[in-house]
């Protein structure tokens, strides 16, 4: 399984880079492990680039989200996340909302990050994972 940061599953709903890329990584392994609020910002990503005018195809882009959040684990909205989220923001430069997503990851994986593989395009986000010891997949 793999822990997808919502950076990194925006380019799968709209023709963005790195798809290619993640298609591929999606291929490889199809169980995504996302936070509770992934949902949200995804959307909200597809709705600011319709609003835009950059995404003719926002129709096709709310479905394919839809049909991936059917198929997703996500980890929901606890104390413990909350208490792990404020852990990292004390240990890392990271915003509110990034370190909801570092605190899902490590509670998807029971407090043993090297057991789970993590996806995010946000450059800080990847390296407080990498430091938190995750397998942080480089595009």
């Amino acid at each position: 399984m793999i822990f997808w940061d919502s950076s990194a599953v925006v380019p799968l709903l709209v023709d963005e880079s790195p798809r290619d890329a993640l298609l591929e990584l999606l291929r490889r392994d199809s169980s995504m492990i996302v936070w509770w609020g992934t949902l949200v910002e995804c959307a909200s990503a597809v709705a600011r680039r319709e609003r835009e005018g950059a995404l003719g195809a926002a129709n096709e882009a709310f479905e394919r989200l839809r049909t991936m959040a059917g198929e997703w684990h996500e980890v929901l909205a606890t104390d413990t996340v909350r208490s792990a989220a404020v852990r990292m923001l004390r240990v890392h430069a990271l915003r509110a909302a990034d370190s909801l997503q570092l605190a899902a990851a490590f509670v998807a994986a029971e407090h043993d990050p090297p057991t789970l593989e993590f996806v995010s395009l946000d450059d800080r986000l990847s390296e407080a994972a990498g430091r938190e010891g995750f397998r942080v997949f480089r595009v």
